[in-house]
């Protein structure tokens, strides 16, 4: 039959075969409904065409049927040019070539209308100078409301909820000035026991600005024996043995390491049940996966732009406090950017904040960071994160789809099968270290730009705004090519 039922909804299983109806909405579905069905879709679209799914000619059939959707726009950024990267080897790629660029879970592309913008503002610089903060179309005193708006939208918060301000390890810090009051015995921070080094060491200075012993106070959830990812029950029973000494629960939303994407709202209820507050790093979430901070009581969250955001290098950063907290008297660091902004200039030292996100900006914004998010905010706006989610599913079960023969003993992927217990990202982990840097290398040597974590693992994150089918197809396919130079003994090698 044509159409089957996924929790009620009616998905069409024939969308992505030559004669099927591709839209929005299908993508919207297919992400409401967990991406289940995301594989047999494209093994069906790879049959009706007569093709095994991993030829080249599925991929492209893909990308023609998805060209015009809201949800691909690669034509709005620039991807380098094989020939301008390092490491690229001229004998095995033709350095005219697009490189296949499949890291925007460290760096994404950057938009083509980022200079634009940029430029524009130091126009302003040149022809008004100060002037410019109060003149003009996009004046820099408050330029800061210009993607404030469009971010809530992708974090799923109001907009009074959201700032854009400082960078992520800063405002991690200022949201545990808010939110780490400890009392007594309820004094633990939760975290990962694999958190990236920036966020523990976010928790332990953290312990030891209220006279704590970071060996007593942190409290990290550690994985089963012999496996990677946490298990939400495990983390939940975690959270309910620790009861009443627990002050705060901080998880990456997405995990670094592997790309698990934690259970936020089960985990944020649990540990409200036991009276603590719930924080969440969304470095790798933002962007990426379809959040809705509001409606799962967060009480803050942080976030980069400049991974999945395209803001750029250093990028200034996101911050949300739930509307519940707001205007609340909750303790924080002072500024005069968090003043209302009728007063700020009034110099006067009585502290009068702002009653939402806001109170807790410090400073006047970057403007220059503030635009280069702004060039990226306006791609998102074309689009919505469910369609995008579910675009992000199907690229992420094609490259599943694709490697699955190359997974054995010695290359592993660790993050988890379940689309929606993911993002775009895969990290592929090798058995040992050697073999995970020459695969590495010799990706880097065919115009394959993914990245490296120690120990063992490359992460391949096929972002759904700018990355095509056939840019996973080559992956795929340089990686086959890598993993066959690797394994070749070095003497056949010397002899060529």
């Amino acid at each position: 039959m044509p159409n089957a039922k996924r929790n009620g909804s009616s998905i069409d299983h024939h969308a992505l075969t030559p004669g099927g109806s591709l839209d929005s909405a299908w993508l919207t579905s297919l992400a409401t409904n967990h991406g289940r069905g995301a594989k047999s879709d494209l093994q069906n679209a790879a049959q009706a065409l007569g093709a095994s799914v991993s030829a080249v000619e599925v991929a492209k059939f893909l990308d023609k049927k998805f060209q015009d959707l809201p949800s691909f726009q690669r034509a709005a950024f620039l991807v380098p040019s094989k020939g301008g990267l390092p490491g690229i080897d001229p004998a095995l790629v033709r350095v005219d070539e697009e490189c296949v660029y499949l890291v925007g879970n460290s760096l994404g592309l950057q938009p083509s209308r980022t200079r634009v913008l940029v430029s524009e503002e130091l126009d302003k610089w040149a022809k008004w100078g100060v002037n410019g903060h109060f003149t003009g179309d996009r004046p820099w005193m408050p330029i800061d409301e210009t993607v404030i708006q469009q971010s809530a939208a992708i974090v799923g918060a109001e907009k009074d909820e959201v700032a854009i301000m400082n960078s992520l390890t800063v405002n991690l810090h200022l949201l545990f000035v808010s939110f780490y009051r400890p009392e007594g015995s309820r004094n633990r921070i939760m975290y990962e026991a694999s958190a990236f080094g920036s966020d523990y060491f976010a928790f332990e200075s953290q312990a030891r600005l209220h006279g704590l012993d970071p060996t007593k106070v942190l409290l990290p959830l550690n994985a089963r024996t012999g496996e990677e990812l946490l298990h939400t029950e495990d983390i939940v029973s975690a959270i309910q043995a620790a009861g009443d000494s627990l002050a705060v629960v901080c998880l990456g939303t997405v995990q670094y390491y592997t790309g698990q994407y934690f259970d936020v709202k089960a985990i944020t209820e649990a540990a409200h049940a036991v009276g603590a507050m719930a924080i969440w790093d969304c470095a790798h979430a933002v962007g990426n996966v379809d959040l809705s901070l509001h409606e799962w009581g967060v009480d803050g969250a942080c976030w980069c732009n400049y991974k999945y955001l395209n803001a750029g290098p250093g990028a200034i950063g996101g911050f949300f406090v739930h509307r519940k907290h707001l205007n609340k008297g909750l303790p924080l660091l002072a500024g005069w950017w968090g003043q209302k902004q009728a007063v700020r200039f009034n110099m006067e030292h009585s502290w009068d904040p702002e009653v939402d996100a806001g109170a807790w900006r410090l400073s006047n914004p970057p403007v220059l960071q503030t635009v280069s998010l702004l060039a990226s905010l306006e791609i998102f706006s074309r689009t919505t994160m469910s369609e995008l989610r579910g675009r992000s599913m199907l690229l992420t079960a094609y490259l599943e789809l694709l490697i699955a023969d190359l997974v054995g003993d010695q290359l592993s992927v660790i993050t988890p099968e379940c689309p929606s217990s993911r993002g775009c990202q895969l990290s592929l982990k090798f058995s040992e270290e050697r073999s995970c840097l020459a695969t590495f290398t010799a990706l880097e040597r065919r115009g394959i730009v993914v990245d490296h974590r120690k120990p063992n693992v490359i992460r391949v994150a096929p972002a759904p705004l700018y990355n095509s089918f056939h840019d996973v197809h080559k992956f795929c396919t340089a990686l086959r090519e890598a993993l066959s130079e690797v394994a070749e003994p070095a003497a056949k090698r010397a002899k060529v």
